[in-house]
């Protein structure tokens, strides 16, 4: 009976542990790592004065370019990202008791068992969206820059 009991006791525990909140879940499945454009990488690497090149190292390749009647190029970048994340926790210790009291004690309920079930879910979507533009001068050197972000 002693063994029963902390076989139940270690089953529930793992049932109640398995659970995550929708917040963890979104945690688990974000993948910041593709996002090499940021304000911050703005903020710390766009220098006045840097070529065209070294921009390109920093932020990749632009979306659109674009020249004023100087000839002088304008780089903008446009990023937007979308986040939709779904996430539901089910847990529940029917089957789990129902197996150990009417399998392993032979019946000692009569085979019955309660269910105790638990289910969450929550859904999220959001957006960021970040526009940089890059001034350039007549000898391709950034002469001036600026940026944007939001999310909703």
């Amino acid at each position: 009976m002693k063994k029963m009991t902390v076989s139940c006791v270690t089953m529930l525990c793992l049932a109640l542990t398995g659970c995550m909140s929708a917040g963890q879940h979104r945690e688990a499945v974000r993948d910041d790592a593709s996002e090499k454009i940021s304000a911050g990488t703005v903020q710390r690497e766009i220098r006045r004065g840097m070529s065209g090149a070294e921009v390109v190292s920093v932020l990749g390749s632009p979306n659109l370019v674009t020249t004023d009647s100087e000839g002088r190029e304008t780089w903008v970048y446009d990023k937007v990202s979308t986040e939709q994340v779904y996430s539901t926790s089910q847990g529940g210790v029917g089957s789990l008791l129902g197996g150990l009291v009417g399998g392993a004690a032979g019946g000692l309920f009569g085979g019955a068992s309660g269910n105790v079930e638990r289910g969450s879910g929550a859904a999220s979507t959001s957006q960021r969206t970040l526009t940089v533009v890059i001034k350039f001068d007549g000898q391709g050197m950034v002469r001036d820059y600026s940026y944007r972000q939001s999310s909703f």
